[in-house]
């Protein structure tokens, strides 16, 4: 009886071996983002109504059973928008014609991070403001950013202050949308970005600025935006919107993160 306990099969390996890429995969997606909180806290309540069902705790048990039946449907239908998103970025990320491309599925390698040139990114934000040229700026952190860099131009090219000052040039076709800048790279241009939902912002916070608020509320991503009317340097973080940055604290700001 106990060896057919210990019994592991080749499928049972195979099974733990999926599940766990699968895991892996998710993870990759969603961390950094909120996202993640959300499949946290959705796990925390699985956990604990495991354990409430093993205690033998009927009502409790039922109670929390409940939540979890309806909250799936909750979820789904709150996040409709988010999902959708997600689906057609694995469609268009695994799928390669009409087959599934196994090479990008297995692909289980850490790239070496190299640092983000903050020099070049100053330069340019700090003629944006002078010039009063719009501008906006999405720096990577942890957060996977191809969801959102598959709305515009991927570039992959070498991050310069030329660079920047060519995209957001107003007659450059790049110049509408965002930038993602990831290690060393300019990762993608013309950017579209999730606007945030918050209904008491300043009536002078345009497009550029929500866009960049809502950025920072699904990722936790650091967005520079300057402003085409008054050329002000803003910045969001975690869904906070700091107006009007002196240039001091946006260099220590940028080194303290990425220096």
């Amino acid at each position: 009886m106990i060896s057919a306990f210990i019994h592991i099969r080749l499928l049972d390996v195979i099974d733990i071996i999926l599940v766990a890429l699968l895991l892996y995969q998710i993870y990759m997606l969603i961390r950094g983002t909120v996202a993640f909180n959300i499949f946290l806290g959705i796990a925390a309540i699985y956990i604990f109504w495991w354990a409430v069902r093993a205690l033998k705790m009927e009502l409790l048990s039922t109670i929390l059973g409940s939540v979890l039946g309806v909250g799936v449907i909750l979820l789904i239908i709150v996040f409709q928008q988010e999902i959708r998103r997600f689906l057609i970025y694995i469609g268009s990320r695994y799928v390669d014609g009409n087959r599934i491309s196994f090479d990008k599925l297995l692909n289980l390698k850490f790239d070496s991070k190299s640092p983000v040139k903050i020099r070049s990114i100053l330069k340019a934000v700090m003629q944006f403001s002078q010039e009063r040229t719009g501008a906006l700026i999405v720096i990577k952190r942890k957060s996977n950013m191809d969801m959102y860099a598959e709305t515009g131009d991927i570039l992959n090219a070498e991050t310069s202050s030329r660079l920047f000052t060519s995209i957001f040039n107003k007659t450059s076709p790049l110049h509408d949308g965002a930038v993602i800048v990831e290690n060393d790279k300019v990762k993608a241009a013309r950017v579209i970005l999730p606007v945030t939902e918050k209904l008491n912002l300043p009536p002078e916070y345009g497009l550029r600025h929500r866009a960049g608020l809502g950025i920072s509320e699904v990722t936790d991503s650091l967005v520079i935006i300057v402003s085409e009317e008054t050329g002000q340097i803003s910045m969001a973080e975690n869904g906070i919107l700091q107006k009007n940055i002196p240039s001091k604290v946006l260099k220590e700001k940028l080194e303290e993160e990425f220096g």
